[in-house]
């Protein structure tokens, strides 16, 4: 078991992000693992129920796989990965709706990749746009992290339009290597100043 240090870099993998509709719960080991093999214990350790549908486009069994080995081995200080949970004050309910995270780009010290992803049934909702907000200043307290890049493909216009709402700005298409894939558009959100 690798036991991080309470330092300032490793404070996000413990925090609690809640914005006006959302709690995003960062992802322990036992979480990714659950998410990989048993969605009632997912279920237990979120408090929230676990749609039929899950997991969203994009977070597929390699990819959680991977994200697992990463956090076992933890081989990317910097990365942490949040489950998003719709919580419901009126009909007291949870619900698991999306995910996102960063991890580090080995070539740009100052630079963390952000990627995420919103069930089917709950895009279009306005989640992905406030999970981002809330995440926004939690990953640029990390010390030395000045910009955030996220990539998404040209026809993925809902996934451009959370980007832009955000502050993201479009630097063009991405060459591909280093993690990005080719065909995909790369924008950046630097640190206010």
């Amino acid at each position: 078991m690798n036991i991080l240090p309470a330092t300032p870099e490793n404070a996000i993998h413990t925090s609690r992000i809640r914005t006006g509709r959302l709690e995003l719960v960062p992802a322990s080991l036992a979480i990714l693992a659950s998410d990989l093999r048993d969605r009632t214990m997912l279920a237990r350790l979120l408090d929230a129920t676990v749609p039929p549908a899950w997991p969203p486009p994009l977070l597929d069994t390699e990819t959680l796989a991977e994200f697992v080995r990463m956090k076992t081995e933890n081989t990317d200080p910097l990365f942490v990965s949040w489950y998003w949970v719709l919580v419901d004050p009126a009909t007291k309910t949870r619900t698991l709706v999306g995910s996102g995270g960063i991890a580090s780009i080995a070539t740009e010290k100052d630079t963390v990749i952000l990627g995420y992803s919103v069930l089917d049934e709950f895009q279009n909702r306005g989640y992905a746009t406030e999970a981002i907000r809330g995440m926004v200043p939690v990953i640029f307290s990390l010390p030395g992290i000045r910009k955030i890049m996220a990539t998404t493909y040209p026809h993925l216009k809902p996934s451009i339009r959370v980007l832009e709402k955000t502050g993201f700005a479009c630097t063009g298409a991405c060459p591909g290597g280093e993690g990005l894939e080719e065909g995909t558009l790369a924008f950046i959100l630097e640190k206010p100043s």
